[in-house]
């Protein structure tokens, strides 16, 4: 009777092609142990931005259709509106987003309490949407541009809505906070960063 051979050893995988599997692993591990880090330190709404101190990006925006205050259209938005010596505030807001609806009354406090201009960027909403929404819960912003294609979110770096800029005199990015404002946010981070700009826009 004939013997079976034995069966072979299989050689071990070269240590190179073992790497090849195994990094985009430990890469997906990293990257997410990173972001992680970030949002259990600090908070979505400090995450950094690299916008911060640098002007802002080029945006021309078309007004909101059929919005007006006064029996006057308010208008759309464009960076250089952004850059005429006066602190503004942006505000990015659609009227699918639930959190936008719960922060609104904050918006017309802050415009309220600061005199601040305040302005409203719309984000990917159906123009019927976005009229509704002011119609339903009044119209703080002295501007509205509409972002049909979120190209303008993009380039701001907009994570989600709402998100708000605060912009200093000279068409810079002074503070950005992300997700909705709540009132003690209101009273210790966004008043005192408006002041902030303005108090650095005088110096």
């Amino acid at each position: 009777m004939q013997k079976q051979s034995e069966p072979r050893a299989q050689p071990d995988p070269p240590p190179r092609r073992t790497l090849i599997v195994f990094a985009p692993v430990v890469l997906f591990v990293g990257l997410a142990a990173l972001l992680g880090y970030a949002l259990t330190t600090a908070g979505p709404s400090q995450l950094p931005s690299t916008l911060l101190g640098k002007p802002v990006p080029e945006v021309a925006l078309g007004p909101l259709a059929g919005l007006a205050t006064g029996g006057k259209p308010v208008p759309g938005l464009a960076s250089a509106d952004l850059a005429r010596g006066d602190v503004v505030v942006v505000n990015f807001w659609a009227s699918w987003c639930v959190p936008c609806v719960q922060e609104h009354p904050l918006l017309s406090q802050l415009k309220r309490q600061t005199g601040v201009r305040l302005v409203g960027i719309n984000h990917k909403d159906p123009p019927p949407g976005g009229l509704r929404f002011l119609a339903r819960l009044g119209n703080p912003f002295d501007a509205v541009g509409v972002d049909t294609n979120g190209r303008a979110a993009i380039e701001w770096g907009v994570y989600g809505m709402p998100e708000t800029f605060v912009v200093d005199g000279a068409g810079r990015v002074a503070y950005k906070h992300i997700g909705p404002i709540s009132a003690e946010q209101l009273a210790t981070k966004l008043i005192p960063a408006i002041e902030a700009a303005r108090r650095k826009a005088k110096s």
